[in-house]
């Protein structure tokens, strides 16, 4: 299979522009995580809008210190160095990840021409084969005031290259494009705009609009799910909404309603038998409520594509 590199040349023409939130755009062969890099320079004062993109990463990480690699070239593996500013309290910072997916999320699916999922907090999906499949996902830190969000996204894999079933790629979804110049154009333009109407909106994801974008794409809201909690502690029910601080509310059978903020969501396939409780007036219907069967998908390497077990 042809897996041109990245021209990075013409990228750097097409986004990085005086006014513009892009500033400078590289990219490696080879690194160990692009995140920990640009971590490293946001420590050194590096300013705002640095693009960093890697043909492959030999040390990526996803949520947890999960580790992942992909075939060089395979993919985009990029990370972003963003400083809010004075106008965006800290507290919104948890945001960006979100951010992020629905950057990655509207991009693909327009250029692409594949749907292209969010499931909370930061997976990628599509279907492939009738199944849904973890395309990727995004990882953000802190280093000292700046946010750096990275984002992987598996384009070319093949099926023999997949490093577990339940894992995804444009080309196996029957994307229409998996040039990654136009791809990593496209995801960066995107990004840039709903980041700049979210700093202009103080970081509010309401007012910005960033929530009902979110919500829009989240293949969660709506369906049965079992929440893995720290603790070994679970928590099963039906996710409702996504809340103003990026939560995941679950409703359980007893009608109560929890916002998570952490843990690993699993949708789960309703039996026949239990149908789950309708929705509230105004409440989204879950796919579970048509009985679309589904597979069970972990969350994403936020940083990127990895191996998740199903």
């Amino acid at each position: 299979m042809d897996r041109p590199p990245l021209d990075a040349a013409r990228l750097r023409r097409a986004l990085v522009a005086p006014g513009g939130l892009w500033t400078s755009l590289e990219v490696v062969a080879e690194t160990g995580s692009t995140n920990s890099d640009l971590a490293e320079r946001a420590r050194a004062g590096a300013q705002e809008g640095a693009v960093l993109v890697a043909e492959r990463q030999i040390a990526g990480r996803g949520r947890l210190d999960r580790r992942w690699t992909a075939p060089a070239r395979s993919g985009l593996f990029l990370s972003l160095l963003l400083r809010p500013g004075p106008g965006v309290p800290p507290h919104r910072y948890g945001w960006m990840p979100l951010l992020a997916g629905v950057a990655a999320a509207s991009a693909l699916s327009r250029i692409a021409e594949v749907e292209v999922g969010l499931k909370w907090p930061n997976d990628l999906l599509v279907t492939v084969d009738g199944e849904e499949r973890k395309l990727g996902g995004v990882l953000t830190e802190l280093a000292d005031g700046a946010v750096v969000p990275g984002i992987g996204v598996n384009v070319s894999l093949r099926a023999a290259e997949l490093p577990v079933p339940g894992a995804g790629s444009l080309a196996l979804a029957g994307a229409a494009v998996t040039d990654r110049d136009t791809l990593l154009r496209a995801l960066l333009r995107s990004f840039a705009e709903l980041y700049e109407e979210w700093r202009r909106a103080g970081g509010d994801p309401e007012a910005s609009g960033l929530l009902p974008a979110y919500t829009a794409r989240c293949t969660t809201v709506g369906r049965r799910v079992r929440v893995l909690l720290p603790g070994d502690r679970a928590l099963e029910g039906r996710a409702v909404a996504v809340d103003g601080d990026g939560r995941l509310v679950v409703r359980t059978g007893d009608g109560a309603e929890h916002a998570v903020s952490a843990g690993d969501v699993v949708h789960v396939r309703p039996q026949p038998e239990e149908p789950g409780p309708p929705p509230r007036p105004g409440e989204r219907p879950g796919p579970g409520d048509a009985r679309r069967p589904e597979g069970p998908v972990r969350p994403a390497g936020p940083e990127g594509p990895e191996p998740d077990e199903r």
